[in-house]
């Protein structure tokens, strides 16, 4: 098994396509891979745990792979966890995760599965995605049928060569019998889509190789089926920091857990470096197209930057949220307006009534995590209110300083939240 793809001339257009927009890292077989698909519609899946109510930008590369597969006809399959997300996934976290209750674990599945359903087509067609839940069959399981049919061909051993494993064990925690456990459950996964749906891919992050190997592994031992398995790299910005986080926390998926706008600046605020290759992962834009788009430079590049938010949000949220977002960026930024469709904040009525100090009220907005925090951005001079700077940090906010019900808030250039009565 092949760890790392070079440069390849694959014939299949998944296959040429995912390479050229840097979703190849890892594969078992590429070549025979390649022959596959060029065979027939292959079915692949991807898994999601469900540890939150959304997925985050983190996860938006997994799901394009899917999105991609289902554009060259092939059948992509979206895998929740409600089984393995009792056990957690240990793969280079650095402390055990905390067990989940099955009403929050339903109550995360239904948050995802919004987001899935909104890049990708569900449906009953040959390429349709397929929604599946692991816990209709880990639920049933029972320890002393999986010991010997599944755990017999597992070598403690192996898995202790695992980065992801060693990493936990070179730690003061450790790494517990239950979160061992995970990649069993996780390579039974693979064998059960593999007789259920016919799924012979799985793909993944770079992180989840070992356990993408240990599955093909299950299959083929016990089944004698030659499965494939596919990873992406993890990504960084061009400065080192991990996608999926911005300065304020999380990039989540779900709009209920970020507005559209504050997503659609997260990407505007990419780093020159990183726009063509953004563009090539997170856009459905031509890849010719992505490429002049990254090469440009100067005031230009930000007219990129504007294009990949604006193609990013869409395939998240959809094309008018998204162009609706692009127009409320405009209007503060260029025009210097306030736009309803920023981010809002409630805040009681009574508070906003008797006013607040500047300090705290960009505290309670959220734009500052501390009173600390917002005393020195008042006093740094980059707080406004309205767009005027404040510079007394005890200067008293209410609603007398409203316009058409709100107070506009900036923290900087970048960040601006609506306040308003509740």
């Amino acid at each position: 098994m092949t760890e790392q793809t070079s440069p390849t001339d694959f014939r299949s257009p998944f296959m040429r396509e995912a390479q050229a927009r840097g979703f190849l890292f890892q594969c078992t077989d590429a070549e025979a891979l390649d022959a596959a698909m060029l065979a027939g519609p292959v079915t692949g899946y991807i898994g999601f745990d469900p540890t939150a109510d959304s997925l985050h930008v983190g996860s938006a590369t997994q799901i394009m792979l899917l999105r991609l597969l289902q554009k060259h006809g092939h059948r992509p399959v979206a895998l929740l966890g409600g089984g393995t997300a009792k056990i957690g996934d240990p793969s280079f976290r650095e402390e055990a995760r905390s067990l989940m209750s099955d009403d929050t674990i339903a109550k995360n599945i239904a948050g995802i599965e919004g987001s899935l359903r909104q890049m990708m087509t569900f449906g009953e067609g040959p390429s349709d995605a397929v929604l599946a839940n692991n816990a209709d069959w880990l639920d049933k399981l029972s320890y002393i049928e999986l010991l010997r049919e599944v755990g017999v061909h597992f070598s403690v051993n192996r898995m202790l060569s695992f980065d992801s494993v060693r990493s936990r064990l070179e730690r003061e925690q450790g790494l517990t019998f239950l979160e061992f456990n995970y990649s069993i459950l996780q390579s039974f996964d693979f064998r059960e889509l593999n007789r259920r749906y016919g799924v012979t891919l799985q793909m993944g992050g770079s992180d989840q190789w070992g356990n993408i190997v240990s599955g093909i592994d299950l299959v083929r031992r016990t089944d004698s089926k030659q499965v494939f398995g596919l990873t992406a790299p993890l990504l960084t910005t061009a400065s080192g920091a991990k996608m999926g986080k911005s300065a304020k926390g999380a990039v989540w998926l779900s709009a209920a857990k970020l507005p559209v706008f504050e997503y659609w600046q997260f990407w505007r605020n990419t780093e020159d470096a990183d726009v063509g290759r953004f563009l090539k992962l997170f856009s459905d834009l031509p890849i010719e197209e992505c490429d002049r788009l990254g090469a440009l430079e100067g005031a230009s590049i930000n007219e990129a930057k504007k294009i990949l938010a604006t193609e990013a949000t869409a395939l998240c949220h959809g094309r008018a949220a998204a162009e609706e977002a692009e127009e409320t960026a405009r209007k503060v930024f260029e025009a210097g307006t306030t736009a309803t469709a920023l981010p809002t904040r409630t805040l009681p009525r009574a508070d906003l009534e008797a006013g607040l100090p500047a300090f705290r009220i960009f505290t309670e907005a959220g734009l500052a995590t501390s009173n600390g925090e917002a005393r020195r951005l008042i006093r740094g001079g980059g707080a406004r209110v309205n767009d005027v700077q404040i510079k007394d940090e005890g200067q008293i906010v209410s609603l007398a300083d409203a316009v058409d019900g709100s107070i506009k808030l900036s923290s900087g250039k970048k960040h601006h939240i609506l306040v308003q009565p509740v």
